[in-house]
């Protein structure tokens, strides 16, 4: 009972403080708040159970737990139980199976149900990021960032290789072989270079490969490959809706992205230092673990406020936090992460299952045809332009190279924010998008059991009780 009122207390009432204004927002709108909650409790419990039935049974199968969790989300997703969809997959409140619940049990009305499905989505979404930002706060605590400089220029060598490959290969074949168009092709080529950190770095952890020279590389390229790949969105983005680069705006990318980075690392003593000094005074509960979570959320804030990614700060506030495992409070800090981690991850891992829509599989439909010829080429490029950049490690003697570029394979989340601007831009054919779809889709799902193979049968993680 304690544990549970003590996470509710650093938690889940912050939580709702981020979410109240969603459900303010929702009541001018017409929906009922009272029924976006309930359909949140709902969602929630779909979620949890397609994420440990999914977990249980690829534990089962001796593939990690992440790809459950996924191939979860899709069974409950868009692709077949509808049971949480949301309005960017193309499916509306009456497509829902949670709305027509809260219809027939709750007292829901026909007319509040469309403002409702809207709210409740955008509420899990909110989650969903907050997850993966615990994600990463979590992986960056258990990263030494003293490793991850001793691999830096590994690390810069292999991102760059596996962002420039991907896309040139791409952007040439889009036009030479399919003779689309300058923009369309240029886009195809920018989702290609993309790698999902969160997805790789939570295989990593589970196979116990997270704190090999290999997976710190890994890990590094993949910081440095979402750095890139940013100011690669912003270019063809705006290249989308100009036709003109924006070359003030890639340049102040450029600059932030660098300054933040390498501040949050040099200032890493002075934080580590700092919060010992506090920790160590407080008296109360959540001592070490609210003010981590502060400066977690305020690193993720500041990325957010500076048009980089909020999950780049919360790794930052991770690696600021390293080398405290030889003080008590650091100790304690691990402990009290991990079972926040527990509860809020597997949302944002189950969401982006739930949003991989598998019609576009079907091939009766004819512009699915011509997508999946495209398809076949972006993934044959996605998959070999990840996996050369491994072989690009030097001077490090005996070292998995091809764990290396198969740990750079997956897009996940960060590839569907590829696909998903290209297609708001309008630049993108339904061929193409459901193409680029595809490949996020096959590169997510592959990952996790082609590392499994690559790097051995490794000694599982112990789980935590609970």
């Amino acid at each position: 009972m304690a544990e549970s009122n003590f996470f509710s207390e650093i938690f889940l009432f912050p939580l709702w403080g981020k979410m109240a204004p969603i459900l303010a927002t929702a009541t001018e709108t017409g929906a009922e708040p009272e029924m976006v909650l309930a359909g949140v409790l709902l969602s929630l419990v779909a979620i949890y159970i397609a994420s440990k039935a999914g977990g249980e049974f690829f534990s089962w199968l001796n593939f990690p737990p992440v790809l459950g969790e996924l191939v979860g989300g899709v069974v409950i997703g868009i692709s077949a139980l509808n049971l949480v969809i949301f309005p960017e997959s193309g499916a509306n409140s009456s497509s829902s199976v949670i709305i027509n619940i809260l219809e027939a049990t709750a007292g829901l009305t026909p007319e509040a149900a469309g403002a409702t499905f809207q709210a409740q989505s955008e509420v899990l979404d909110v989650l969903a990021e907050l997850g993966v930002i615990i994600l990463l706060f979590e992986i960056g605590l258990e990263s030494n960032i003293r490793d991850l400089m001793q691999v830096g220029i590994q690390s810069l060598i292999v991102a760059t290789v596996g962002v420039v490959l991907p896309f040139v290969g791409g952007t040439a074949g889009m036009m030479g072989i399919f003779h689309v168009s300058a923009v369309p092709a240029v886009f195809a080529g920018a989702a290609l270079t993309a790698t999902s950190i969160g997805i790789t770095s939570r295989v990593l952890t589970e196979i116990n490969r997270l704190n090999t020279q290999e997976g710190q590389i890994i890990l590094g390229a993949a910081v440095i490959d979402d750095v890139m790949g940013i100011i690669i969105l912003a270019v063809v983005a705006s290249l989308a809706k100009t036709g003109e680069v924006d070359l003030i705006n890639v340049v102040y990318l450029i600059i932030s992205a660098s300054v933040f980075l390498v501040g949050a690392i040099l200032l890493g003593r002075f934080f580590n230092d700092g919060f010992v000094f506090f920790a160590e005074k407080f008296k109360t509960r959540g001592r070490a673990v609210i003010p981590a979570l502060t400066i977690a959320l305020s690193l993720a804030y500041i990325g957010a406020a500076i048009h980089l990614e909020a999950i780049l700060g919360a790794f930052a506030a991770g690696l600021v936090l390293d080398n405290l495992d030889q003080k008590e409070v650091g100790r304690e800090l691990e402990e009290l992460i991990r079972p926040i981690s527990d509860v809020i991850v597997p949302i944002f891992f189950v969401t982006v299952g739930t949003k991989t829509n598998l019609s576009v599989l079907n091939p009766a439909i004819p512009t699915n045809r011509e997508g999946l010829v495209i398809a076949i080429f972006l993934i044959v490029v996605a998959i070999l332009g990840k996996v050369i950049c491994g072989f690009s490690v030097f001077g490090l003697g005996p070292i998995n190279r091809l764990a290396i570029g198969v740990g750079m394979v997956p897009r996940g989340e960060v590839g569907l924010v590829f696909a998903s601007v290209g297609s708001a831009s309008g630049a993108l054919s339904p061929a193409l998008d459901v193409a680029i779809i595809l490949m996020v889709i096959l590169t997510t799902f592959l990952a996790p059991p082609l590392l499994r193979v690559v790097f051995g049968q490794a000694e599982e993680v112990p789980e935590t009780s609970g």
